[in-house]
């Protein structure tokens, strides 16, 4: 919007403009803000003076001159004034005052000696010794000979005195452009707002601020040391320094949608620059129309592109894309955590590229709209539903994530499959479920793979030996119960046997029927391998929904003494099938 401005303003003829671009995030650290922004603006003025010298009068010039010697006078008042700020604060301290630390920490100890008053002699020398370098001998040509003694009071007035007459003669405005603002610390942001009082007022001048509001808002807490300072007070401050103040709207999926799709243009290598140029000419167009209902879509870009001379068509992975941006749009609009922010969608874009890239390189085989799919999740997503989505993909055969299913069915208006829970059930995750495309039959490994930066991928080798390896597979495979199995399955150490039993559990989750599927011999195998192991299996069956036990897992689980504990936990169960609660009324009776 800075670059818009500017452009804007270079279009007047009746007044002739000249910028300052101005962002004090570079200077801090390195530089005092104030002193920097003055000598910015002293930069840019002179400049044009040289540009024009031969149209301007002497006393023009001397004025011009003159304004980077005020900024060094003040740069030495600065220096001054600040010294036990520095060393109270342990703030950066200029040469001079690095130098003397010791002398003042020998000050501060509480026993001040002779050789301490000497060394404190010394530095007020060297320090002035240092501000006369400096400044300079030479006094500014405007200066008179009668000029008393310069205060600080004195030295700023004659800074304001000589830029505005050297603007009078340029017959310039100038504007001072001051960006990113609130990416600074609390002290630099406050005080380059704090120096532009040096120029409130003044003929020919005017000040743009961009910033977020509410991060400034937070630096004059800072600043007056009460984070909770009234707000009244806080917006009285801004009332005094900032005369029109003017905030840029949130965007609208409208504009997010317009947003995604320039930006795909923009990146398209087989389009020319004239066809970009006309679609982002028609885009704004449009945009301004859509308060009538007028959408910039798939439809409108590509319509638009077939337009532009020599009949250009859209190409085939622009076109998808396109869709891609229609799809994704509505969430990057409402999501929290993003909110239509443009940096954090190109944000979003940037991290796209690159894993593409990374995918290609690597030569991973990875669906571009999965991956932004995921990309979506692992942005705006609960971190903690995040975390199972990775763990199922980790602990499944074939990087299917199965889980989804019933939550995406349900997600599409499904309502025989189960309600969501939290937190799936929150709007974000709903929208997700629902977006294209369907994710619980798809292999995810790749996916996850090239996002990997954010979120370990952990197989079956990186945690388990080559043995529990083997046994797992065998278990997985298993149609029967096998003693063979078990010897191998007490072959392993306890912390293996545990991973086993979680990675078994994890894929007897996915079985909706339990009659006698082929993983109850598995979990048969493990309970009878080690007790822990039927710990864990025996709470992993009081989970299973009544609606999917069957009467033909009573006989099997009946001569178990695991399996007795667990046909108990079902006959307490109100909500059985009756045939089932028969089965189990029946074992029990048999039992005793």
């Amino acid at each position: 919007m800075m670059k818009l401005l500017r452009t804007s303003l270079d279009k007047h003829e009746d007044v002739e403009f000249r910028f300052v671009e101005f962002n004090a995030w570079l200077y801090q650290n390195y530089d005092d803000a104030r002193a920097a922004l003055m000598e910015a603006i002293a930069a840019t003025v002179v400049e044009q003076t040289v540009a024009k010298k031969d149209s301007l009068s002497e006393t023009a010039l001397k004025h011009a001159r003159s304004l980077f010697g005020r900024v060094k006078k003040l740069r030495l008042l600065g220096l001054v004034g600040s010294t036990a700020l520095d060393i109270y604060s342990g703030g950066h301290l200029t040469p001079f005052l690095a130098a003397g630390m010791g002398t003042v920490t020998g000050l501060l100890d509480g026993d001040i000696t002779g050789a301490d008053l000497k060394k404190a002699q010394k530095l007020a020398t060297d320090t002035y010794e240092g501000g006369k370098e400096l400044v300079g001998d030479k006094k500014p040509e405007s200066a008179p000979e009668q000029e008393e003694p310069d205060s600080p009071r004195r030295a700023i007035q004659a800074f304001r005195d000589d830029l505005e007459a050297t603007l009078t003669e340029l017959g310039v405005t100038l504007v001072v452009l001051i960006d990113d603002l609130d990416r600074c610390l609390p002290k630099t942001a406050i005080a380059t707002l704090e120096s532009m009082r040096l120029f409130l007022f003044l003929k020919h001048t005017a000040f743009v601020i961009a910033a977020d509001e509410g991060m400034i808002r937070q630096a004059v807490r800072s600043h007056f040391e009460n984070a909770a300072l009234d707000d009244d007070l806080v917006t009285n401050y801004f009332d005094k320094l900032i005369q029109l103040p003017i905030r840029v709207p949130a965007l609208g999926t409208q504009e997010v949608r317009a947003y995604l799709m320039m930006l795909f243009v923009d990146a398209d290598p087989d389009l020319g620059d004239d066809v970009k140029d006309s679609v982002r000419e028609a885009v704004c167009t449009r945009l301004a129309q859509s308060w009538t209902g007028a959408r910039v879509d798939k439809t409108f870009v590509s319509e638009t592109i077939k337009t532009c001379p020599p009949n250009a068509e859209c190409p085939p992975g622009l076109l998808n894309r396109l869709a891609l941006a229609e799809r994704i749009a509505p969430i990057l609009t409402t999501s929290p955590k993003i909110r239509g922010n443009p940096r954090l969608i190109k944000r979003f874009l940037n991290t796209l590229s690159m894993r593409s890239s990374m995918a290609r390189i690597q030569s991973v085989t990875v669906d571009e709209e999965v991956l932004v799919k995921l990309l979506l999740f692992e942005r705006c997503g609960d971190k903690d539903a995040y975390a199972e989505l990775l763990r199922a993909v980790n602990e499944s055969e074939d990087g299917h994530a199965a889980f989804l299913r019933d939550m995406e069915r349900r997600a599409r208006g499904d309502d025989s499959a189960p309600e969501l829970e939290k937190p799936w059930n929150e709007a974000f995750h709903v929208n997700w479920l629902a977006l294209d495309p369907l994710l619980a039959d798809k292999d995810l490994r790749g996916a996850l793979y090239v996002g990997r930066e954010s979120h370990p991928i952990i197989s079956r080798a990186d945690e388990l030996s080559s043995e529990a390896m083997e046994v797992l597979d065998m278990l997985l495979k298993l149609n029967s119960a096998s003693p063979t199995v078990g010897d191998e399955i007490a072959s392993l150490s306890n912390p293996e046997i545990g991973r086993i039993t979680d990675k078994i559990i994890t894929k007897a989750r996915g079985e909706t029927s339990w009659g006698i599927p082929s993983i109850l011999n598995a979990l048969q195998a493990l309970a009878a391998a080690s007790p822990t192991s039927a710990s864990a299996i025996i709470a992993f069956f009081s989970d299973v929904p009544s609606s999917q036990i069957k009467p033909s897992i009573v006989p099997r689980l009946a001569p178990l003494p695991w399996g007795r504990q667990v046909l108990v936990a079902f006959n307490k169960r109100g909500d059985l099938p009756p045939t089932t609660k028969n089965a189990v009324v029946k074992s029990m009776k048999e039992k005793g």
